[in-house]
């Protein structure tokens, strides 16, 4: 009976065995993400002495069960017995930390990062700091990038001779041979700045992040510019512009623009913890040149910046800052060649409004919006339209009618329909930021000239922008302004403008509901179930057919079916088809 629980007991690490060394992926994923059942099983003892072990010796294998196996170890402290134990998950995880696939790499630091917090004082000391350092020495770079991650996780925890060794360790990283190495430090420089003491971090962190500014590789660089955010906000206001603007002066012009790029992209982020002294006198130059750059990525990201970074200026300088140094850059921006450039700044000058008020906004701003709205780009003109609601609120909706409205109308009534079909698609948008009473008087009849319009496409959308119209002014408004000028189409001489009709009574019977498709609507179709042209009694057909959700059975019957089989005994056969078609889908 022993012998017979001995197997038992056996039994759960010997198929992981044989399922780890099935010739099958999936299989040997399924069995790593059941690790946990597995350890359950096994019990904690076991698992630190063979399951845990047994791991660490088999890490050959495909990336993904190698990732999935990264993942499980980071939730295996209570498997191996609590905190006091979790220093035995440590082996496995250093041995995915120097695999060559990087996201495995990535895991398994994630998952050492998350154990570090279990460990104690003593045991960060005996065995994490060590395998730290083990990494940090690797002949690999792979295990060297692994190691950059480690640093700031346990430097708190730990005497002040392993910090200094910690601190010694990372300078090394920061000055590898490897390029991925630098890079691995650069992208955790910021995250060890906050845990290490101020003194240190003037005397050793400043020091490296100057050297990884400088460094030859790009790629280092730029993330030498992320870091310096978290340093910077660390740093005493006395200290930042002697310990580190000399650098990001330098990366706002540096020769490679990723890393300008990444200057803009972070500008904001470095305002906030410069202060407002070197913003004015070191920033805004910056910025003015990141704007005007000779690459439209960092102009794009720079431009959709100017919000936020005019917002954020000293409110005592912000007007004359913005007037005499941002709005100059802008204006040429808003002619910039580059699309991506355009369209980052319309979805942002809308912004300024409020920040300039409504004077400056007339004067300066008003013109730029102007040729905005009538960039080819169609980018450009929604988010200038999807904005006007901002510049509404700062000088009003009568000023914005005198100027921007005659533009819209314009447009509108252009030439070229696809610029007319562009101005369609954003009226619901314009109508629902102006309100009912500005669209009643000045855009309701551009809506209603959209559906006479001589290019289809232009029809089709007005019917569809009629439709979105009644939703969001609702079925009395539509009842009223809307609904009797598409009735009276049906009586109009040109057979294509009758057929515009049916069309959208299609799409209004949803938003008007029953009551009002069958009292207003219905009764125009039944007439002109009797029109001379025959593409037009076909389309009744098929109208009827898609009213029928929105009629009860008693008008069915009395007046829709009538009419449907006069339709099946038309001369036309079209007619004759669609109206059984009709007839069919009621049944």
């Amino acid at each position: 009976m022993a012998t017979s629980d001995a197997d038992d007991s056996l039994y759960p690490i010997a198929v992981l065995i044989d399922e780890l060394r099935n010739e099958d992926v999936q299989l040997r994923l399924n069995s790593i993400k059941k690790l946990g059942t597995i350890a359950l099983a096994l019990g904690v003892e076991r698992t630190r002495t063979e399951l845990i072990p047994f791991l660490t010796d088999t890490i050959y294998d495909e990336d993904e069960v190698l990732l999935a196996l990264a993942e499980q170890l980071g939730s295996f402290t209570p498997l191996v017995g609590g905190p006091e134990y979790v220093h035995c998950l440590l082996p496995p995880l250093e041995s995915l930390a120097t695999v060559e696939e990087t996201v495995v790499r990535d895991k398994a630091v994630e998952s050492l990062r998350i154990i570090a917090e279990q460990h104690s004082q003593s045991d960060l000391e005996n065995y994490f700091v060590p395998l730290i350092k083990r990494l940090a020495a690797g002949d690999w770079f792979t295990s060297r990038t692994s190691a950059c991650g480690l640093f700031a996780v346990c430097y708190k925890r730990v005497s002040s001779t392993v910090k200094a060794e910690l601190r010694q360790n990372f300078r090394n990283l920061c000055a590898d041979d490897t390029p991925m190495v630098r890079r691995a430090a650069a992208a955790k420089l910021g995250e060890f700045a906050k845990v290490v003491e101020l003194d240190y971090l003037k005397s050793d962190l400043i020091q490296l992040f100057n050297m990884l500014a400088q460094d030859e590789q790009d790629s280092v660089r730029l993330l030498a510019v992320e870091a310096s955010v978290s340093i910077v906000a660390l740093l005493p206001a006395d200290s930042k512009e002697q310990l580190i603007m000399p650098s990001l002066r330098q990366a706002a012009e540096d020769k490679s623009w990723r890393v300008r790029y990444m200057v803009a992209d972070k500008f904001t982020e470095l305002q906030a913890a410069v202060g407002p002294e070197i913003t004015k006198a070191d920033l805004v130059p910056a910025f003015q040149n990141l704007l005007k750059d000779c690459e439209a990525e960092v102009r794009a990201v720079s431009a959709s910046k100017v919000k936020d970074f005019c917002q954020a200026l000293p409110s005592d300088v912000r007007e004359q800052i913005i007037l005499n140094n941002i709005l100059p850059c802008v204006k040429d921006l808003v002619a910039d060649a580059n699309p991506h450039v355009k369209s980052a700044l319309a979805s942002v000058i809308m912004g300024l409004s409020p920040i300039l008020g409504k004077d400056n906004t007339i004067e300066h701003l008003l013109p730029l919006f102007l040729i905005q709205l009538k960039d080819e780009c169609p980018e450009v003109r929604l988010n200038i339209i999807s904005n006007l609601d901002c510049v509404n609120e700062v000088i009003g909706v009568k000023q914005l009618s005198q100027s921007l409205l005659p533009a819209i109308v314009e447009l509108a009534e252009d030439t070229k329909w696809r610029v007319r079909l562009a101005i369609i698609e954003y009226m619901p948008l314009l109508a629902g930021q102006l309100g009912v009473e500005f669209f009643d008087e000045k855009l309701n009849s551009l809506c209603m000239a959209w559906l006479v319009d001589h290019v289809y496409a232009i029809r089709e959308a007005a019917t569809l922008n009629i439709k979105k119209l009644a939703e969001k002014f609702g079925k009395d408004w539509a009842q009223q302004t809307i609904v009797p000028k598409v009735l009276q189409m049906s009586k109009d001489q040109n057979y294509l403008h009758r057929l515009t009709c049916l069309f959208c009574v299609n799409l209004l019977a949803e938003p008007m509901g029953q009551e009002m498709t069958t009292k207003l609507m219905l009764p125009t179709i039944i007439l002109m179930g009797s029109d001379p042209v025959a593409n037009v009694r076909f389309n009744v057909a098929k109208t009827l057919q898609k009213l029928a959700p929105y009629l009860d059975q008693n008008t069915i019957k009395t007046q829709v079916k009538p009419l449907l089989e006069k339709l099946r005994a038309d001369s036309d056969i079209d007619v004759q088809y669609y109206a059984l078609e009709a007839l069919e889908g009621l049944k």
